[in-house]
C-alpha cells in the first residue's frame, strides 16, 4: 500500500558506472560542530563533530505504471561516532511526462538501535502527491514491546486495473487516480522462545479519480457495468492478530536464520468499513549464508485469501510489483487468494568505498513464482507467472539498501528502482 519506495530518493541509477564516477569527482565530506545541525538529525550515539558526506546524484527512476522520472537530488548522509550513517536527508526535483514537476524530500532517522523514524513528503504539479511519517520504537519494556506507527496521505495517478482472475488479458487496462489517508498502529510483544504476539489496526480511506496516464480508459468507463466493488472509493477500517516466530539475525538485513508469521485481519461495518470481510495470510522466510555471508540463498513462500461479500477491489489479495512478482506493474493481478514464491540469491561482489561511505556491492539473480485465484482448490499450474530477474543492490549497513530489480514477465520486462531489500 505505501509509496515511499516508488517515490523517494532513488540513489542508484539503471546506467551505474558513469554516474559513480561523475559523483564521486562532486561528492564531499565536511565535519559539521553537532550544535550547528538540527537535534533531529543526530542521536545520542554521535560525536562532535559530526562527519557529514554530501553526494549530488541524478534521481531517476523507471516502473511500468510511472514510466521514467529523471531529476536531481543531493544526499546529506550523517555518521555516527561508529562512523555507521545513521541518518539520511535527500531533497529532490524531478520530472515525469504524466505528473510534471515533482518536488520531495526523503528522511531516514537512525538515533539508536532500538528506535527510527522515516519521512517522504512529495508534491507534483499534477495529481501525484505524498506525505507519510513512521516511527518504529523498541525501548518499552525492557525492549519486549515494539510499537510501530504509520501515517499517510497520498494520490498516485498511474493506478492500473486490469480485471480479475489470473488471465486477466493486458487489453483491459485501465488507469486511475488512487487517493488515500489513513493510518497504521502495531504493537508488537516478544513472548518468548522467538515467538512474538502482534496486535494491529488500520484505518485506509480510499478515493477513485481519474488518472493522469493519456491514451488508457479510466477504470470505471470500462469496469462500472461489471459491478467492481469499491470504483466508486471505499473505507477500511481494520483490527488484525498476528503470530511471528524469528531466529534472524538482523531485522531489515538478515543474513541468516527464519522467520514465520501467520496473519488473521477483520473489517467491520460496525466499525466503519464498507464491507465486512475477512484476511488470511502467511509467510515463511528462510536465510541461508555460506561463505561467510558472501552468498546468502533467500527463499519465501507466501499465501492470502479473503473471505465476504463486495469486498472492495484493493482490499482483495493482490500480486505485482516490486516485492512480489517483479516482471509486472504494481496491483497486476487481483482476485480473492494468492499463492507466492520468491527465491534470491545475494552475492557480494566486493566492499568499496564510494562517496566516502563503505558499501556492499551484492548482485542477486531471482526467480518470483506466484498466481491469482478464486478459492485455493482453483489453483492451477498453468496461471502462475513466472518471473526470472536480476537485482544490483549497494548496501550501507546497518540500515540502508539502494536497489535496482529487473524482472522479466509475458508482457515485457520491469525495472524497479528504490530502498530496501523486496523482503
Amino acid at each position: 500500500m505505501s509509496k515511499t519506495w516508488r517515490h523517494v530518493l532513488l540513489l542508484f541509477p539503471r546506467t551505474l558506472v558513469p554516474w559513480l564516477l561523475l559523483s564521486g569527482v562532486t561528492a564531499c565530506t565536511s565535519l559539521v560542530p553537532r550544535q550547528k545541525l538540527p537535534a533531529t538529525l543526530t542521536g545520542p550515539d554521535f560525536g562532535d563533530p559530526v562527519k557529514v558526506v554530501t553526494i549530488p546524484l541524478p534521481a531517476i527512476s523507471s516502473s511500468p505504471n510511472e514510466g521514467f522520472s529523471g531529476g536531481i537530488l543531493t544526499a546529506f548522509l550523517l555518521h555516527n561516532s561508529k562512523d555507521e550513517v545513521s541518518s539520511l536527508l535527500a531533497p529532490q526535483v524531478n520530472d515525469n511526462r504524466n505528473f510534471g514537476v515533482t518536488a520531495a524530500l526523503y528522511g531516514a532517522f537512525y538515533p539508536s538501535p532500538t528506535r527510527s523514524y522515516e519521512i517522504n513528503l512529495s508534491q507534483s504539479t499534477k495529481i501525484n502527491y505524498d506525505y507519510e511519517f513512521k516511527i518504529r520504537d523498541q525501548t518499552y519494556w525492557d525492549h519486549k514491546l515494539e510499537l510501530n506507527s504509520f501515517f499517510f496521505a497520498f494520490a498516485d495517478g498511474s493506478a492500473r486495473f486490469f480485471g480479475f482472475e489470473a488471465r486477466s488479458p493486458q487489453q483491459q487496462e485501465t488507469n486511475y487516480a488512487d487517493t488515500e489517508t489513513g493510518f497504521d498502529f502495531s504493537a508488537c510483544y516478544d513472548v518468548g522462545g522467538h515467538f512474538e504476539l502482534v496486535i494491529g489496526e488500520r484505518l485506509r480511506d480510499v478515493g477513485i479519480h481519474r488518472g493522469a496516464v493519456k491514451g488508457i480508459p479510466f477504470i470505471r468507463d470500462r469496469f462500472q457495468a461489471t459491478g467492481v466493488p469499491g470504483l466508486d472509493g471505499f473505507t477500511a477500517h481494520a483490527q488484525r492478530l498476528s503470530l511471528i516466530y524469528s531466529t534472524l539475525d538482523s531485522p531489515d538485513m538478515p543474513t541468516s536464520g527464519l522467520y514465520a508469521r501467520a496473519t488473521v485481519e477483520n473489517s467491520s461495518k460496525m466499525l466503519g468499513s464498507t464491507a465486512d470481510y475477512w484476511h488470511f495470510g502467511g509467510e515463511i522466510k528462510g536465510f541461508i549464508p555460506l561463505d561467510d555471508a558472501r552468498y546468502v540463498s533467500v527463499i519465501r513462500l507466501a499465501c492470502n485469501q479473503t473471505q465476504g461479500n463486495r469486498i472492495p477491489f484493493l482490499e482483495q489479495s493482490i500480486l505485482g510489483g516490486e516485492n512480489t512478482l517483479r516482471g509486472y506493474g504494481n496491483n497486476r493481478f487481483i482476485d480473492n487468494c494468492y499463492l507466492l514464491l520468491n527465491l534470491e540469491e545475494r552475492i557480494r561482489l566486493f566492499r568499496w568505498e564510494v562517496f566516502h561511505v563503505n558499501a556492499d556491492w551484492e548482485v542477486a539473480p531471482f526467480i518470483d513464482l506466484g498466481s491469482i485465484m478464486s478459492a485455493f482448490d482453483k489453483a492451477r499450474a498453468t496461471d502462475f507467472e513466472f518471473n526470472p530477474g536480476l537485482g544490483l543492490r549497494a548496501v550501507v549497513r546497518p540500515n540502508i539498501v539502494g536497489r535496482i530489480d529487473i524482472g522479466f514477465g509475458k508482457e515485457g520486462p520491469a525495472v524497479f528502482v528504490g530502498l530496501g531489500y523486496p523482503f
